[in-house]
């Protein structure tokens, strides 16, 4: 089985769960913990600053 590689690395993960305060949730309970509408808030953060960092 291989482990599929991770997009956005651990480190800007908990970066931007920590702008968006669910940084808490994800070290007491893990990601699997955070809802699907702050998963979506952190992808649309990541592009947000990919986007800023491209142009």
């Amino acid at each position: 089985m291989s482990k599929r590689k991770s997009i956005m690395s651990e480190r800007l993960k908990e970066e931007i769960a920590k702008e968006l305060g669910v940084y808490e949730i994800v070290k007491n309970d893990g990601w699997g913990s955070v809802s699907s509408r702050n998963c979506g808030n952190m992808v649309k953060k990541a592009i947000e600053m990919a986007n800023r960092n491209s142009g």
